[in-house]
């Protein structure tokens, strides 16, 4: 048994990934604001396992309290996606990085940190190329370039590695509904169209389980100094998909969903690559969860939200 911070964890993957921590044995604390109003661990408020503590990621003190005696740490809190960081610069540059920074500070050498970075800073790949854990970053967006000098300075630091999670998608207790899937999802369920914008846009999925099952990996892999690597891209070989074939997946599940694609529109969020994940494979770790199973499991769990509640990171 170990014991783990996860900071951010009553959020979209913090609320998957303390289950599935607790149910392999291990001590968590969760460091939250619940920013959002979310309730997702009342199921296992009797678990003795696991402690909560209700505080903002960015207080000097509550950090430090919380770090105490842990042995590894999960840093998810951030402000997440590109328009929720246009929204408040001030937010995102002080979650997303400066926490970070105060965080690898305060933590000890022993103390594993896996860090939770997105494929969004490879920004831009040319056709025919694939973006591997070695290509060049191009962020384009202020949230992509502060996940990028954040896993920088965690990758300085000794027993650390980094997570280049793909696009999530699936149910979670604090859904969102932002993500591309997601989103797409929710269009076709309830206004049964879109339009859309450049359409040939290519970009990776992984279902939100299999990213919480890559971060145990992670962690079990740095405790037990087995991992060959201190990056790895996350996601599926078989999901590099457009914005186009997304829509073909969606519409297989539900036949009623048209979408109209804009010659001449532009989409403001121009990330576009082809994710390599060959790193990751090779050392045994492989996701679970098929892109029909999400959409899916999206279709149910529209039903069950019925349009209520703050669902998106708005």
């Amino acid at each position: 048994m170990s014991r783990v911070l996860v900071c951010g964890g009553a959020g979209y993957l913090g609320s998957v990934l303390v289950p599935l921590l607790l149910d392999a044995g291990h001590r968590v604390t969760v460091l939250d604001n619940f920013l959002y109003g979310q309730t997702p661990f009342l199921d296992r408020c009797g678990d003795e396992n696991l402690e909560i503590i209700r505080d903002d990621v960015r207080h000097t003190a509550g950090l430090q309290r919380a770090l105490i005696d842990q042995d590894a740490i999960v840093p998810l809190a951030a402000i997440v996606g590109a328009p929720a960081c246009s929204r408040d610069e001030t937010a995102a540059r002080t979650v997303n990085l400066d926490a970070i920074r105060q965080l690898m500070r305060f933590r000890t050498p022993e103390q594993c940190v896996v860090y939770p970075n997105s494929t969004s800073g490879y920004g831009f790949c040319p056709e025919g190329q694939r973006a591997h854990e070695d290509h060049p970053v191009r962020p384009l967006s202020l949230y992509a370039k502060l996940k990028v000098a954040a896993e920088t300075h965690v990758l300085r630091g000794e027993r650390t590695v980094s997570l280049r999670f793909a696009t999530l998608f699936g149910a979670s207790p604090r859904m969102r509904r932002d993500l591309l899937v997601n989103d797409f999802t929710w269009r076709a369920a309830t206004d049964g169209w879109l339009v859309l914008y450049e359409g040939h846009f290519r970009r990776n999925f992984l279902h939100v389980r299999d990213a919480a099952r890559a971060i145990l990996w992670a962690l079990d892999g740095l405790a037990a100094e087995t991992l060959r690597h201190r990056l790895y891209n996350v996601g599926m070989p078989d999901a590099n998909l457009t914005k186009r074939e997304l829509c073909e997946a969606i519409w297989r599940q539900v036949p009623d969903f048209t979408w109209f694609e804009h010659p001449a529109g532009r989409d403001p969020d121009q990330r576009d690559y082809f994710v390599d994940h060959g790193r990751i494979l090779a050392e045994g770790w492989k996701p679970e969860r098929t892109l029909e199973e999400g959409i899916g499991e999206l279709l149910k769990a529209y039903v069950v939200l019925g349009g209520r509640g703050p669902h998106a990171n708005a």
